[in-house]
């Protein structure tokens, strides 16, 4: 039934970020002393040195090092005896690049670009969020452009060499409670809470390709992942939300990225006795006014959970537990369901024995999404012997589709290393449900 697309994204470990460079404050004090032991012609030289070797890989290098000279500004005696030159050399003791995608670039999600301007009809604008993992087996999440055209045929768009990294701001803890559902007295750590939450603003000159959400609060420092993106239209209104998994090296728990423009980002919590599990997805509307996702809870079944608010979910149903051969380990979801007029299309995975993932897909009841109206025999798309190879071997895995001149796009990775696409008709699939 599927038909796989001659389309490919592999890592590249030449898209680096400049990050700040931390050491214990008395290794601090002492490169401060070194280097404001050096002659300022010294000074020059050095610098000129650092400046041809790296400020061709970063889109704003000067910036950056001033910025990590800042934050250890407050080491020096005096800062207003220092040259311009002597903080920025500081900024680049203090600073370090890391390649974001060194080990992999895999579990990709996709949807309509917010802005259409300029496409031939018949073609959408596409965003695909990635996941990309470099040293320490961090993950953050970054971003493409493509083209996808009337023939569904794709095609990468405004491509860029840069990686950039957001201004930071935090949200006030009023606005969190308020939108959280929250009173302070149901609150352990109102500073960890305020850490979690924050907004992203990426200068509006970069390309979507080129900004990259760095892992920020403590909860996130090991990896943020698997971001499951879908446009989400109530009364008319646009939304664009991402829900993903974060993970701190010891526990993990699920977030909400919220964007209109793919320029500026809100990372917020999202909380209740219903979250529990990775891979959470939310529907494109609310059902009977209420926002829906489709996850698990449990570590193998399928639940719908249904809410009022947004960040606030206590309600779990289980819909579905693992019934064939391949799947007897664990079933979810590959991304929020997809309308169409039989019912929500649900894209899965599975995991049967030695740990091999496949992807599959349901079809759940349009106005009851509990219901689930058809399923398949077999899997859509399992690893082939050019996929199974990889980080992780035998693993297929998508986090999110799109549909398009009635067709069903996926996106998928290929043993947690690269990703491909594959299609298949939106009437084929239905055809083949039981």
């Amino acid at each position: 039934m599927i038909e796989r697309l001659n389309v490919q994204f592999k890592a590249d470990s030449r898209k680096v970020v400049l990050l700040p460079f931390t050491i214990s404050n008395y290794r601090i004090k002492k490169v401060i002393q070194r280097v404001n032991s050096l002659s300022e012609k010294e000074v020059s030289i050095s610098l000129k040195d650092i400046y041809n070797k790296f400020s061709m890989r970063h889109k704003y290098f000067e910036k950056i090092l001033l910025n990590n000279y800042s934050s250890i500004e407050k080491f020096v005696a005096d800062s207003s005896v220092l040259s311009r030159k002597r903080k920025l050399l500081l900024g680049a003791y203090f600073s370090r690049e890391y390649s974001i995608e060194a080990a992999s670039l895999f579990n990709p999600s996709i949807v309509e670009h917010p802005n259409q301007d300029g496409i031939p009809k018949g073609s959408k604008r596409l965003v695909m969020s990635l996941r990309a993992t470099g040293e320490g087996h961090v993950s953050s999440i970054e971003f493409r452009e493509l083209v996808i055209d009337k023939n569904c045929k794709l095609k990468l768009n405004n491509t860029s060499r840069f990686s950039v990294l957001p201004a930071i701001q935090n949200f006030p803890i009023n606005v969190i409670l308020e939108k959280q559902g929250l009173s302070s007295t149901d609150v352990n750590d109102i500073r960890y809470l305020i850490e979690r939450n924050y907004k992203c603003s990426f200068p509006k000159e970069t390309s979507v390709s080129e900004r990259v959400i760095f892992p920020n609060s403590k909860s996130e420092m090991a990896g943020m992942e698997d971001v499951r993106l879908v446009k989400f239209i109530d009364k008319g209104k646009i939304s664009y939300y991402g829900t993903y998994t974060v993970y701190n090296g010891k526990t993990f728990s699920v977030q909400l990225i919220t964007t209109r423009d793919f320029t500026n980002f809100d990372i917020e919590t999202i909380n209740g006795p219903a979250i529990h599990d990775k891979g959470l997805a939310l529907f494109p509307e609310k059902i009977d006014d209420n926002y829906s996702m489709i996850g698990r809870i449990d570590g193998e079944n399928l639940y719908l959970l249904q809410s009022k608010n947004l960040y606030s979910w206590s309600q779990a149903e289980l819909i579905r537990q693992p019934k064939n051969k391949w799947e007897f380990i664990q079933i979810g979801n590959c991304g929020s369901p997809l309308k169409s007029d039989a019912g929500w299309i649900l894209i899965t995975h599975a995991v049967g024995p030695l740990r091999r993932y496949v992807i599959s897909a349901l079809l759940l009841d349009l106005k009851n999404p509990s219901k689930i109206i058809g399923s398949l025999e077999n899997p859509l798309i399992e690893p082939n012997k050019n996929e199974r190879e990889g980080y992780v071997p035998n693993v297929v895995y998508s986090c999110g589709s799109i549909i398009h001149n009635n067709q069903i796009i996926i996106p998928y990775a290929m043993s947690d290393s690269y990703c491909g696409f594959a299609r298949i008709k939106v009437e084929e699939l239905l055809r083949k449900f039981k």
